[in-house]
Formats: structure tokens, sequence, C-alpha cells
């Protein structure tokens, strides 16, 4: 590494320019194109500050071009210091209100995938929304609908007032009697647990008391536990994922697929998605920084959602390291903040 001395604010201007226009051009810069901003500088003297970058770490010479690009170090400090921000237009502010809160009063799915999709189309690269994780969830009542396919929609009470809706896959057809007989019982004997408290009342009188429990109550637990488990499964939805194919970034095809494969298997995203849960507030996983090798050749930009001020989520783009992230990160923060609202129980 070079002496820090020698990252003057001349240096910083300079790669400040060269990777603003790495961004916008995707191709590698030479000094005689930062003369032509540069004009107070000769070629010769920005040849020399780019030497000096590029024995920083901070810029290197593809093999193709005597030009430089960034590297992740180079990345990261103009992130965290030298990047000028530009909020969102009003045209843009508006189309995320619009679309977002036009969605309110129906299922948070959809108010979550609205969310997405117009994030995604905004900023033209993939959207991600983790589903809201809600570790004290308060148990009310429960109503089981049948379905094809041994699939059972669960209409599920919980805080009071809040209603859920999802679907479980279970093992045996149930008829609606059934059902609502699984649904009284339910109802009755965990009303106001938290649903990790009724899993584990679940399986506790499973093992204590199996030999008294009758044919409604086995039916009972095992949809519970199917209700308990999808709420411990953490998921997300995504949008945009094609625009992601007009990158040069990702002309190789080999990496696009492997891109699109960590997105369909998801356990990777996630897993990445968690740490950003954990900090709150704006996180940037640039390249090789998101410690996933599908992700290596992308940056993530996040936010977390709230509800009624608690964090429950987390929201953000992928796409390439050159993405713009003056214009990006203003985005992803404004629409984290409206879906907060848009998603606050009245």
């Amino acid at each position: 590494m070079a002496k820090k001395e020698t990252f003057t604010e001349r240096s910083q201007r300079l790669l400040k320019r060269l990777i603003e226009r790495y961004i916008n051009e995707g191709l590698p810069v030479g000094s005689r194109t930062l003369a032509e901003e540069e004009l107070a500088l000769s070629p010769a003297t920005i040849r020399h500050v780019l030497s000096d970058l590029e024995a920083m770490g901070l810029v290197e010479s593809p093999h193709t071009s005597a030009g430089r690009i960034p590297t992740v170090n180079g990345y990261r400090l103009f992130v965290d210091s030298l990047l000028t921000m530009s909020p969102p237009s009003t045209d843009e502010i508006k189309s995320l209100e619009q679309q977002i809160f036009a969605c309110v009063g129906q299922l948070e799915t959809e108010i979550l995938e609205s969310t997405s999709q117009t994030l995604s189309g905004l900023t033209q690269l993939a959207s991600v929304v983790t589903l809201p994780k809600r570790q004290l969830v308060s148990f009310r009542q429960i109503e089981f609908l049948p379905l094809s396919d041994k699939r059972i929609l669960v209409i599920l009470v919980v805080n009071e007032k809040e209603v859920q809706n999802r679907i479980i896959q279970v093992q045996t057809d149930y008829s609606p009697s059934q059902l609502q007989q699984a649904a009284n019982y339910l109802n009755a004997r965990f009303q106001g647990q938290t649903l990790s408290q009724l899993r584990e009342l679940i399986l506790r009188e499973m093992q204590q008391d199996r030999q008294n429990l009758n044919e409604m109550m086995l039916m009972a637990i095992e949809l519970a536990d199917q209700v308990a488990i999808s709420e411990q499964q953490q998921d997300y939805l995504m949008a945009g994922q094609t625009n992601l194919m007009q990158f040069v970034d990702f002309a190789d095809m080999e990496r696009l697929k492997a891109l699109f494969e960590a997105f369909q298997a998801k356990q990777g995203v996630l897993h990445l998605l968690e740490q950003c849960f954990c900090a709150e507030g704006i996180q940037i996983f640039i390249g090789k920084e998101s410690g996933y090798q599908p992700l290596s050749h992308c940056s993530v930009v996040t936010s977390t959602y709230a509800i009624d001020g608690k964090v429950v989520g987390v929201l953000g783009v992928i796409g390439p390291t050159r993405m713009n992230y003056q214009r990006v990160i203003p985005m992803v923060d404004l629409t984290a903040k409206l879906l907060s609202t848009a998603i606050t129980p009245t």
C-alpha cells in the first residue's frame, strides 16, 4: 500500500472523476480522457496520479486497455467518502408513492410485490424485499380453508387485529368440518401464545401425552405445526432480474447463470440479507465484500423497513459494481421509508 500522504485532494478528485466516468460508460478510463475534464493538469501529471492510485489498490489496468477501472477498494472509498448523493426527482417520488400506497389495505405480500417492482423499474436493477420477520407474534385466532392438491389456506389473526394469510401443504385431504374442528381446538387451547411458543407446546404435548390425543387433536397439531414452521422460514420477493442482462458486466453467460441460480436457491442471498437486517439502516456490499461467490461481481444496496417502529425486514437492489450509487442509495432509502409507512397497521 502506498503511503497515506500520496492520497492528496487532487488524487481524490481524479479518482472520483474516473469512477463516475466508468460508471456512466463502462469503459476503462485513460489519462487523456481525464485531461479533457481536468484542464489544469497535463496527461503526464494525471498518469503519475493514476500510477499512485493503482499502487494504493484503488484502480487497476485491464489487460486489454491502457485505461484504468476501479477496484472494490476504490469503489468502497468512493461510496464512503467521495460520493455526492442525487436525491430522487419529484416525478420519481410521486411514482413511488402512487405505486406503494395504491396497495394499502391489500394483502401484505401485494404491498411488498408492488414495492419491489416499482423499485426495480426506477433503478433498472434487480430488487429484493424480505417478508416481515415477526419473532413475537401473538396468536389470537386461526381458520383453515381447503384448497386443491392437499393445500390449505390459513387465515391467522395475530397481535389483536392483524390478519395474515398463508398456504400450507399437508399430507392428508381434510374435509371442511375436520378443519373447523381443528381450528376450534387450537383457538381454545393456544390463544395468546406466540407462534414459536405454540410450536414448542405442540411438540411437548405430542411427546408427553400422545396416547391420550385423539385423531382430531393430532390433525390440529399437524396443521399448527405447519403454520409455525412456515412462520420461521424467512423468504424474499424479487423483481427485475432480467434488468441485469442489459449490463455488459454480465455478458459472461456462465456468470449470469450462476447469479440467476443463486436467486432461485435463495439461501446465500438470504444469509446476506440477514446480515443487513441485524445491522439496520443502509448497508452496501461491493463485489467480494458479500462473501458469496455468485455475487462477487455485484453490488448490493439495502435498507431495513419497519412496522410500528420495529425493524421487520430488508429491501434493496442488486446490480453490477458500477451501478449508479449516487442515485440508487437515496432511492433505496426513500423506498424503505415509504414501505414502512404503507404497511404500518392503522
